[in-house]
């Protein structure tokens, strides 16, 4: 029993399992709670393991939670778990079928048997969130005993919204557990802080914040896992991006004190952004099974930023660079991209598009003829690119990498089966004054990308004397716009109320509408603002919206 007046505290080691659960793999993923929940008990002399949301089937499931054999293979998963009866309780994440609807439960499992099952109260059906397409809400309080604690269960959602905390506390509970599959975004560690502290003050009760870490298709989940005391105080930190066990002492008598550890430092934005692209990028090779990736690589600087990410997510033995030179390629790009590569060990080719293009050219000579040149022959040098690529991408099992970043997927600046034909886009939702900044942090670790990739203005050199500011706004001023009409919804009339140009933010918001759809035909990339392209942002191709008001 908890401790009384006059009896001992009650000490308590709470486990968080921080790790990398693949969506689908119930048998590997239930064999990888086995293996943490031993570990745990037999190294750690754990009292409570915790591991993160729906860890049995992975985050999200989506529509496997639609096949009928799932409910079986949760059934066998659960009893395989409480076969092994493990020394310490475990809580874990699962779909649950009761009264013929699925419930988003954390089980406690104790001494051989499911001691306690929650619902998960509020399924989200916001940003990249589609709970209720599968999941019923729960209606129930759970307040367990557990070592001789009063604990409660909440699943995620429910700790930012009003009701369970609040609810649990209320009923005697003197620690939260809250199971999370929370997804990266820049700045949502500071906003789920912020939260924490509010809610553990408030209601007087200690909350132990377990999180999910690793890449998933577009979605990363950064770990960063937490324990906040009954005032408010941040006690424990589990370091973002990584697996691993991170136990937390709790000294429970009145409250639960969980021991205080040393901080982790304080990432930087650019830190932060490149650790997320890192871990995607590596789950997403890895998880689907590529032996390796191939990106084209121009001596621009978006190659640059994304052939780093590759070589620190894979190793430099898993990653090929292709510089593929034209006659507008400048010398100065041909010998930075031979200089990136050498300085980060990939294999390197060069493969000049010219014999390829004339003879394209040739074969169009008669239909094109009275024509003038125009985008149709700057976009024939990024299909050409595109197949070389692809080509090698079929001959030896590479994934090819895009390089496009999110300014120029926003405006359609990209050729269809050219500069987008791949994959998956590392930089799909980095804006490109984010990508300057992530070259500046790469080379503060290591000095690999040459330093005027970085500093000479962007062209996509598909024309003599290019430059992107040509037939854009200047990219401090377009990256604005773009966030203030993609990600933040305002219309192009309170975008220039802001103080923008009118030009500008017509041109932008004008490109933004008519290149849906070429979005839509894109690859995935790592998600790491608060609205990407991809389950953020669904707009209808064919519409007859008009953007101004």
């Amino acid at each position: 029993m908890s401790a009384q007046s006059g009896q001992s505290p009650t000490t308590l080691r709470v486990v968080m399992a921080q790790l990398d659960f693949l969506v689908g793999d119930i048998p590997g993923n239930t064999q990888k709670v086995i293996d943490a929940a031993r570990r745990a008990g037999k190294e750690l002399a754990a009292d409570i393991v915790v591991f993160p949301e729906l860890c049995l089937t992975g985050y999200p499931p989506e529509d496997l939670l639609l096949r009928p054999s799932m409910d079986l293979r949760v059934a066998k998963a659960l009893e395989t778990l409480q076969a092994e009866a493990f020394a310490p309780a475990i809580v874990v994440g699962a779909p649950i079928r009761q009264g013929g609807l699925l419930y988003n439960a954390a089980l406690v499992i104790d001494q051989g048997a499911i001691a306690a099952q929650y619902f998960k109260r509020f399924p989200p059906n916001y940003q990249v969130f589609d709970e209720k397409r599968y999941f019923a809400e729960g209606r129930e309080v759970l307040v367990q005993n557990i070592r001789g604690v009063s604990v409660g269960l909440t699943v995620c959602e429910d700790i930012w919204s009003d009701g369970p905390v609040e609810e649990a506390a209320a009923r005697g509970a003197k620690l939260i557990l809250n199971l999370n599959a929370s997804p990266y975004d820049i700045g949502k560690q500071a906003r789920r802080k912020a939260l924490l502290e509010r809610k553990s003050s408030e209601n007087r009760v200690t909350i132990a914040y377990v999180n999910l870490v690793g890449g998933q298709d577009e979605l990363v989940f950064d770990g960063g896992s937490m324990a906040f005391d009954h005032s408010g105080a941040l006690c424990a930190e589990a370091p973002q991006f990584s697996e691993g066990l991170f136990p937390v002492d709790l000294i429970c008598e009145h409250h639960c004190q969980p021991v205080s550890q040393p901080a982790l430092p304080e990432p930087s934005v650019e830190e932060n952004v490149y650790h997320a692209l890192v871990l995607g990028v590596r789950d997403y090779v890895n998880k689907n099974g590529f032996k390796s990736v191939v990106l084209g690589l121009s001596g621009g600087i978006d190659s640059a930023v994304t052939l780093a990410v590759a070589v620190d997510a894979l190793g430099a033995d898993r990653v090929r660079a292709v510089m593929m030179p034209f006659r507008y390629t400048s010398g100065m790009s041909i010998e930075d991209a031979e200089l990136q590569a050498r300085a980060l060990g990939v294999q390197y080719d060069v493969f000049s598009i010219e014999p390829m293009y004339d003879a394209f050219m040739e074969t169009l000579a008669a239909p094109f003829e009275g024509t003038k040149p125009d985008t149709t022959e700057e976009n024939l040098q990024a299909r050409l690119r595109g197949v070389l690529l692809m080509s090698l991408s079929n001959k030896f099992g590479a994934l090819v990498l895009t390089t496009g970043n999110k300014s120029e997927m926003a405006v359609g600046y990209s050729t269809l089966y050219g500069d987008m034909a791949g994959g998956f886009d590392v930089l799909k939702d980095v804006p490109k004054t984010l990508v300057f900044k992530l070259a500046w942090y790469r080379n503060s670790v290591a000095p690999v990308i040459p330093e005027r990739v970085i500093t000479r203005p962007p062209s996509a050199e598909l024309a003599p004397d290019q430059k992107d500011e040509d037939s854009l706004p200047g990219y401090d001023i377009l990256d604005q716009i773009l966030n203030l009409y993609v990600e933040r919804d305002l219309s192009a009339d309170a975008i220039v109320a802001q103080g923008f140009n009118r030009e500008d933010v017509d041109r932008v918001v004008r490109l933004v509408d008519i290149n849906e759809y070429k979005r839509r035909q894109a690859p995935i990339g790592v998600r790491i603002t608060e609205r990407g392209f991809g389950k953020d942002r669904r707009y209808p191709i064919t519409n007859g919206w008009k953007s101004g008001a």
